[in-house]
């Protein structure tokens, strides 16, 4: 029987310099609000924007690299999960927060989008803390890699070159 899928991606733009606290045993924990903006004409041809707003949460050594290079303004792709967590607050009221767990950042723009340092680029991948840095991509958008063609009369009727991705 197949698990369930919990997966969120994200590209937007940080609407605060990131808060890095450490716990007690030294780990880092980054959060960042984000911003993500999507354009919609109405019926009257009217151009619309709607803006949403995400909390993000990076941990281990994805949350020191997201606290040292990430700042206000800054646009970054964000993969993770959706978490939703319910508490009890101080004035005793039962509160609920959701948050995107990032596993996965990449820096995008340049130094004068406010992309970090450097090149203004660089993927960082989680995995428990110790996260690994990928080359950089050239491209602004997530590259997406074809699965591996099985054998079989029907995959080797096409070319790598006939795959639109």
């Amino acid at each position: 029987m197949a698990r369930g899928i919990n997966k969120v991606i994200l590209v937007g733009n940080l609407g605060n310099d990131p808060d890095t606290k450490y716990t007690q045993s030294g780990m880092a924990v980054t959060r960042i609000s984000l911003a993500t903006t999507s354009v919609r004409k109405d019926r009257d041809g009217n151009t619309q924007e709607r803006t949403e707003w995400h909390r993000v949460v990076f941990f281990g050594k994805l949350g020191e690299i997201a606290g040292e290079y990430l700042r206000k303004g800054s646009q970054v792709y964000v993969e993770g999960s959706i978490r939703y967590d319910k508490y009890t607050g101080q004035d005793g009221v039962e509160k609920y927060s959701t948050d995107i767990v990032a596993d996965e950042m990449q820096m995008l723009g340049g130094r004068g989008e406010g992309g970090g340092g450097g090149s203004g680029r660089g993927e960082y991948r989680g995995g428990g803390d110790r996260p690994q840095r990928a080359p950089a991509r050239q491209e602004s958008q997530p590259r997406r890699e074809a699965p591996p063609a099985k054998s079989n009369d029907f995959a080797d009727d096409f070319a790598d070159d006939d795959i639109p991705f």
